[in-house]
Order: structure tokens, then C-alpha cells, then sequence
């Protein structure tokens, strides 16, 4: 009696596959020659310099914060190394004195309500619809897609009135007086946040999904499960500088809360700390400096996952 063959389909599973390298050797060995040269003391004394650059304004800033404002207003503030003289006054006025003079403390809260939400809402939906134009396959997804990555060369000047428009006067922005101002963020970020996030999401090893498919799981599993993990650096990315963009926003800040301090960010309350002459500038140095903490937390936080996003286009692991 005759044995019939194995069933290849059930046979004893063999070791497993590794992924091909995306990278040719060309392009391996052009990141390779790259990383040498960054990594050189040439390129080591160079990123010093542009680090010293870039902090000497910084702490120029902080050291006249605390400085008192006759000093301020006598001398430069690389004084205070040689005559040293310390004060909170600023800090304190700026914080929680008049809000002639200061009293940022309520448009702080104002920026952080405005801008964390200005940065979620649009990774959310960007991030779904990168799924879309790189996974799912339907008709006319090139052609809406060209559409979105071309909507990044409208002027944002030129979308303002409309929006404005819409919104002014409305029933849903006198229940919720940050929706304008949420939209009109999350709007002009989608068109870059989508490209961004789909060139990140094409790179992607179709096996990956493929292989998720064949165990059963539906675009949901495969979108929470597979895609998002993998995206983690991207989205960090892109949410340092979209949360910058938001922070230090002025003109959106300015037109959508129609000058309603209770609303207005941190940015509009900054422009006007100077004073009509000028003569509270040293107010200005306190303000200036606390509007820089979150940022700084923001992007030390994420700092790892940021040089992976901006490396992940070159380098697969």
C-alpha cells in the first residue's frame, strides 16, 4: 500500500524567512561614508560650534530674566558674570502681576489647551488616512492624494477669512470658544502630516501586512497592531513640530479668538508685554523664557524618538 505525499500545506514549518534588506549596497555604503563624516572630529567641532551658537542667545535670555531692571536697562547681561545680581521680581510680575504688565499664568494654560489638542487632532486623522493612501487599494486613491499633497501650497493668509467666516458668529464656537482655533491648526497641518506619515507607511515591508492578513486580522488589527507601532518614530516627528508650529503660532492665535483674552495663547500676550514705548522690555526677557519651558520639555522628551523619525527613511531595523 502506497503512503501518500505530505500535505505541503501542513507540513512541519521549516526556519523562518528573514525580510530582504531594503537597501542596496550603493545606498549602503553612501549612508555608511555619511555617518563617518558626522561622526569625524571635523564634524564633531563643527556640531559644537553651531551648539554654542544656538545656546549663547538662550542664555543670554535667562541670565537678563533675572537680572533687575535698572541693571537691564544700564548694562549688557554678560555683565552679571563680573557684578552679579539676582532677582524674581520679573518673574513674579510676569506670572501673576497685573495683567497691564503681565499675568501670563491664564494664557499658559490658554497655549497648552490650544496646542495639545492642535497637534493630536491632526495626527489622528492624518495617520488614518495614510493608511488609506498606502495600504487599502480603491479607485481614484492616486489622484486624492496628489489633491492632499498639493493643498500644502495654499497660503495660509488665503484660508484664514473663509475659515473665519464660517466660524464667526456660530453657535459651536460660542459653546466651545477653541474650536476655531483647533480646526484651523488641524486643517493647515493634515496635507503635510498626511504626506509626511504615508511616505513613512509605504516603506513598510508588505509581508508585514500580509502576514497579518493571513492570521485572520482585519485592516483594524493591522492598522493598531502593526502600522502604529512602526510609525511611533514618525508620528514623533511630526508631532515636535507640529506642537512648535502651535506654541509659537501668533496670526492664527490672533484671528480666531478675535481678541478675547480669555482664549488668546501665550503668543498674543507676549507681542503686547513690551508696552506701548518699549519701556517694559524687561518684563519681556521673563515672558520670553517662559514661553520656551514647554517646548524644551517637549522635544528633550521625545529627542530619541525624533532622530529615529528623521533617520527611519534611510535606515530599516
Amino acid at each position: 500500500m502506497s503512503v501518500a505525499p505530505a500535505n505541503p500545506a501542513i507540513s512541519e514549518p521549516g526556519p523562518a524567512r528573514s525580510l530582504p534588506d531594503p537597501m542596496s549596497p550603493a545606498r549602503r555604503s553612501a549612508v555608511s561614508s555619511a555617518k563617518s563624516r558626522l561622526t569625524s572630529r571635523v564634524g564633531s567641532a563643527f556640531a559644537i560650534i553651531i551648539a554654542i551658537l544656538w545656546t549663547v542667545p538662550t542664555v543670554g535670555l535667562f541670565v537678563s530674566s533675572i537680572r533687575p531692571e535698572g541693571e537691564i536697562r544700564t548694562s549688557g547681561w554678560w555683565t552679571f558674570f563680573t557684578s552679579p545680581s539676582f532677582t524674581l521680581e520679573n518673574y513674579q510680575e510676569v506670572l501673576f502681576g497685573r495683567a497691564s504688565s503681565g499675568a501670563l499664568s491664564n494664557f499658559f494654560l490658554n497655549s497648552v489647551v490650544i496646542t495639545v489638542p492642535g497637534t493630536v487632532i491632526p495626527l489622528v486623522f492624518a495617520t488614518m488616512a495614510a493608511y488609506a493612501f498606502s495600504v487599502l487599494r480603491w479607485r481614484g486613491r492616486d489622484t486624492v492624494f496628489i489633491i492632499v499633497f498639493a493643498l500644502q501650497i495654499v497660503p495660509l493668509q488665503m484660508s484664514l477669512i473663509p475659515l473665519l467666516r464660517i466660524f464667526s458668529g456660530s453657535a459651536a464656537s460660542e459653546a466651545f470658544p477653541y474650536l476655531a482655533v483647533w480646526v484651523a491648526h488641524a486643517a493647515f497641518a493634515m496635507p503635510l502630516a498626511t504626506f509626511l506619515l504615508h511616505n513613512f507607511m509605504s516603506e513598510i515591508p508588505r509581508e508585514l501586512i500580509e502576514a497579518a492578513r493571513v492570521d485572520g486580522a482585519g485592516h483594524t488589527t493591522v492598522f493598531l497592531k502593526v502600522m502604529l507601532p512602526l510609525l511611533v518614530p514618525a508620528i514623533a516627528a511630526f508631532a515636535i513640530f507640529q506642537f512648535l508650529w502651535v506654541w509659537n503660532d501668533l496670526l492664527v492665535g490672533l484671528t480666531f479668538t478675535g481678541g478675547n483674552n480669555a482664549v488668546q495663547p501665550l503668543t498674543a500676550r507676549l507681542a503686547e508685554m513690551a508696552g506701548s514705548r518699549g519701556q517694559d522690555w524687561h518684563l519681556l526677557t521673563a515672558g520670553a523664557f517662559v514661553s520656551i519651558i514647554v517646548p524644551l520639555i517637549v522635544f528633550l522628551s521625545l529627542q530619541k524618538y525624533f532622530v529615529r523619525g528623521l533617520l527611519a527613511g534611510s535606515v530599516k531595523g
